[in-house]
């Protein structure tokens, strides 16, 4: 069923806004808990140079990159749980999470071994300064050991989620994040006995984190989930079908995502390495800027999943677009916030003055078009809880690789640009694919999805 823009649901009411936030609050907090990990990750290892940065940017996204195969399976476990906690299937509801641990491992295994074995020749490919490869090469193989364990967090965070009890998802990133702080300190710097370790001393921090983090989760879910089948039985071929069915173009979506976004860093580093630290820099705080947006999309999800479990397809719509009202009026209070007080941001995260003024109008324009960033951002989260991780990963795909990084190289090293003329088809693209994002929700084949 197609809907006319003038049909579009009204933003929220206050009962509304409440069922919304139940959800969306906890896992609000949960990711402004990691970017902000991340923002001071970047302020920890700036205090040793625009090398180190651009290591450690370099590092961090092609481990982004090379385990998005795993980060799908959020979107498998918290489609299949929503569907039936909607349709009253209980008992059974951690069916899905249990296939999820198990794909985690059964992908993250050789994952984790590609990795090794590829980080040395990727950064040699990826950067041509000799001194950034060797740090970002060590950077990166130790990231990889947690692959399993970023796969297993994501499909816990899938199933709190569908679940509505993202309380949990909250509770295990704030401390998986103060660990990350406190051993950062203690690797980066060398304090407490350890030697100085640097860029390595950060990826072994992160890494260790995550592995915590996994704990925790099992020790909530063997607490919380066992009277729903939480590993009561080995996950049936029907669950791991369903589940790769759903995960698999998620995960695709995610792969190429990631790599597109370590293809961008190679072509600003055909730019130098500054711009390289700039970028850094500009994706986390974007990252941070789209928090909400996240967040919220994520409860729009699960709401969507729970009406059509119901069979109430005018309702999953509605909440779709009443999410979306919501995600895009926190994202203007923040896009203000980052347009008002550009420069004393950047300051604690850029220590050189030249690569400041080089980051600052680039992120005054992500500040200013970040409010319907976020709607697309929402609605395609909303199309993933519907099961349509099909038409989202093609509408990813067409926009990242057919029309963004071919413009971006060309507006930057191809045609002797800058990073604000990069920067300027970054924001052309995101644009462009939330514009889609709106059709495809309109347009309603998403109805027909099953799941």
């Amino acid at each position: 069923m197609r809907h006319s823009l003038s049909s579009l649901p009204r933003f929220p009411d206050a009962e509304q806004r409440k069922t919304i936030l139940q959800i969306a609050l906890p896992i609000m907090g949960g990711m402004v808990s990691q970017n902000l990990l991340n923002l001071v990750d970047i302020a920890m290892v700036g205090q040793l140079g625009d090398v180190a940065l651009a290591a450690t940017g370099l590092g961090a996204f092609a481990n982004f990159m090379l385990t998005a195969p795993v980060l799908g399976l959020a979107t498998g476990v918290q489609a299949i749980t929503a569907r039936r906690l909607g349709e009253g299937r209980r008992g059974a509801l951690a069916a899905p999470l249990d296939g999820g641990l198990l794909l985690a491992w059964l992908m993250g295994l050789p994952l984790m071994l590609l990795v090794w074995s590829v980080a040395g020749p990727l950064m040699q490919v990826l950067t041509s300064d000799v001194a950034v490869q060797p740090q970002a090469e060590t950077y990166l193989q130790i990231r990889a050991a947690a692959i399993m364990f970023v796969g297993m967090n994501f499909a816990f965070r899938g199933y709190w989620s569908a679940m509505r009890q993202t309380g949990f998802y909250l509770t295990t990133l704030l401390l998986m994040h103060a660990l990350n702080i406190f051993l950062n300190w203690v690797f980066i710097f060398g304090h407490l006995g350890p030697p100085a370790l640097g860029v390595k001393g950060a990826a072994l921090a992160t890494s260790l984190s995550l592995a915590f983090g996994s704990l925790v989760y099992a020790v909530l879910a063997w607490r919380n989930a066992r009277g729903e089948g939480f590993l009561q039985r080995f996950p049936s071929r029907e669950t791991l079908a369903r589940m790769l069915r759903i995960s698999l173009p998620s995960s695709v979506q995610q792969f190429f995502f990631a790599t597109g976004m370590l293809v961008l860093f190679w072509i600003v580093g055909q730019l130098g390495t500054s711009e390289v630290a700039a970028l850094n820099v500009l994706m986390n705080l974007t990252l941070v800027a789209l928090l909400p947006s996240m967040g919220l999309g994520i409860a729009a999800a699960s709401l969507v999943g729970h009406a059509l479990g119901a069979g109430q397809p005018d309702a999953a719509f509605a909440w779709g677009w009443r999410v979306a009202w919501l995600s895009t009026s926190v994202a203007t209070v923040v896009g203000l916030v980052l347009l008002l007080f550009a420069e004393p941001v950047l300051r604690v995260f850029l220590q050189d003055a030249a690569t400041r003024a080089m980051a600052s109008l680039p992120l005054r324009i992500m500040a200013a078009m970040v409010w319907f960033d976020a709607i697309g951002m929402t609605l395609m989260h909303s199309l993933l809880g519907a099961g349509d991780s099909r038409r989202v990963m093609r509408v990813s795909l067409i926009s990242q690789w057919g029309v963004f990084l071919p413009l971006a190289w060309l507006a930057g090293p191809g045609l002797g640009g800058s990073l604000l003329t990069v920067w300027l088809v970054q924001g052309g693209y995101r644009l462009l694919q939330a514009s889609w994002f709106i059709r495809h929700w309109q347009r309603g084949r998403w109805r027909k999805v099953r799941v």
